[in-house]
């Protein structure tokens, strides 16, 4: 439980891994929000080798976490990440031991 825990809260600091926006093989950045929840204090504690890891292995499914939101109680984040699509998105999730309740791209910006 420690380590979910611990690379769980990697969610809520929303750290991204270095470099561009990443691109598809059509040159498109795609851009998804993905919902997740957690158990009570699950995301309690983190620490810089933890970033890494999931970092690295978004990496290696080409997908860059971009930032995360958290609810008051940390059960539920709202996450961004960049990927060339959803299953790059899930596949790095499950690499991680990070759940995912939905993905949906967001390929619009609304500014104030």
């Amino acid at each position: 439980m420690k380590k979910f825990a611990t690379i769980a809260l990697l969610l809520v600091t929303a750290t991204a891994y270095a470099g561009g926006p990443l691109k598809t093989d059509s040159g498109q950045t795609h851009r998804y929000l993905v919902q997740r929840t957690f158990p009570a204090g699950a995301l309690d504690g983190l620490d810089r080798a933890a970033k890494d890891r999931v970092n690295a292995n978004n990496a290696r499914f080409g997908v860059n976490w971009v930032t995360s939101y958290a609810n008051a109680d940390k059960t539920r984040t709202y996450c961004i990440y960049e990927g060339p699509n959803e299953v790059a998105i899930r596949e790095a999730a499950k690499a991680n031991g990070i759940p995912v309740d939905t993905i949906t791209e967001v390929p619009v910006t609304l500014e104030p």
